[in-house]
């Protein structure tokens, strides 16, 4: 490939800003990062000068389950691509594939066929063929469920939710070929502990979620290695001040990355504000926990396999997804938005903002050394905001959809 040479006003790396910015990339990789006055355009590179713009690093959403009116539960390489191809125009250059707790037989063939597709995406992207426009990749799964607390379920279906099983994990990673990358426990069940270190050892990050854990519950888990939250504030014990359970931990443990929802339906504005005094904004990672109604008109669509409703909440006047019950039912937000959401409801900068769905995402799954960040050696996953944090294009694995 070509030399490629980027300039913009400003450089989210995303732990500094670099004015004046200027990104070299080579061969779908970025060969050097920094100021215009510091590194020099190359040689017979190709300039692209991007203005009053911002380069910074793709988003890494670490909780998705649709969007484009496709659900990863159908576990095929058609709604892989369709939901990779849209999250890509909002920002996300990779993605971790979420399922959702199903009867075993569902769980373990749509486990089957993502890990089929993501193996067959790596072997096409390394051989150099291309999808003709850049895709959001994906890069691995992370299974929500079935190990969660029947009080704490959420939306997930009571009947298919089951008991920490040494021998149903060994099966659902067997489905997944090398594939599974998180998995979502509630350490409060018994043999959660047992689960959680299995996991560990099979190279399978452990997350907290839908759990009605005691703080001390949840300190166990955390102590032995268990340093995500999945959709903090949401299927979580309530937090009170005699009885702080999962939630007390999740933000007073500096070893724990909250991810949240920040739709502003999953979590009100002065939660929001909390979480960002209580965790700073390196431990916190945006989510999108999106549907396959993400991007779509409101109406019905399916979430593994169950009906969910979308239409405007009559409280906050937004899109929102339920269940028959009315429960929330993930969200149709995108990651650009979140980012936004941030900004306008937290204070936090754009850049700070960038860093929760990028860097922070990144380094939470083990990816820091090639994704979520601008670096020499790191994948040539950006995306240009205005500065705003609108998106005015995108590049994935060195292909762009601006130049």
């Amino acid at each position: 490939m070509a030399l490629l040479a980027l300039t913009a006003a400003q450089l989210f790396t995303p732990l500094e800003i670099i004015e004046d910015g200027l990104v070299v990339i080579e061969d779908q990789m970025i060969r050097a990062v920094g100021s215009r006055q510091e590194i020099a355009v190359p040689s017979g590179a190709r300039l692209v000068e991007l203005g009053d713009k911002i380069i910074a690093p793709g988003f890494v959403d670490v909780h998705i389950h649709g969007a484009a009116g496709h659900d990863l539960m159908e576990g095929t390489p058609e709604a892989l691509e369709a939901i990779a191809g849209f999250v890509l125009e909002h920002g996300t250059t990779c993605f971790v594939p979420t399922t959702l707790s199903a009867p075993v037989p569902d769980l373990a063939r749509a486990l089957q066929g993502l890990s089929a597709a993501i193996r067959s995406w790596k072997t096409n992207a390394a051989s150099g063929a291309a999808f003709g426009e850049p895709r959001a990749e994906p890069v691995g799964i992370h299974l929500e469920g079935p190990f969660l607390s029947v009080e704490c379920r959420g939306v997930h279906p009571r009947e298919h939710l089951q008991q920490p099983s040494l021998n149903l994990f060994h099966d659902l990673l067997a489905a997944a070929n090398g594939c599974a990358r998180i998995l979502t426990l509630a350490p409060e069940l018994e043999g959660a502990a047992e689960l959680q270190a299995t996991a560990m050892q099979n190279g399978v990050r452990v997350a907290l979620g839908h759990s009605n854990a005691s703080y001390d519950q949840a300190e166990q888990a955390i102590h032995a290695g268990a340093v995500h939250a999945v959709h903090v504030f949401n299927a979580m014990r309530p937090f009170a001040h005699r009885d702080p359970g999962i939630l007390g931990a999740v933000l007073t443990d500096d070893r724990v990355v909250a991810e949240v929802i920040a739709d502003g339906a999953h979590v009100g504005e002065p939660a929001l504000r909390l979480l960002v005094r209580a965790k700073g904004v390196s431990r916190i990672a945006l989510v999108t926990d999106g549907v396959s109604a993400t991007g779509m008109c409101p109406g019905r669509y399916s979430l593994g396999g169950m009906e969910i409703f979308v239409g405007d909440d009559p409280r906050t006047g937004m899109l929102t997804c339920r269940n028959h019950e009315g429960k929330l039912a993930g969200s149709v937000l995108t990651q650009d938005r979140a980012i936004r959401n941030m900004v306008r409801l937290t204070g936090v900068s754009l850049c700070d903002a960038v860093r929760m769905a990028s860097w922070n995402p990144a380094q939470l799954v083990g990816l820091g050394d090639r994704k979520g960040c601008l670096r020499p050696g790191a994948d040539a996953d950006l995306v240009v905001l205005d500065p705003s944090g609108n998106v005015a294009g995108v590049m994935g694995g060195g292909v762009g959809n601006f130049l």
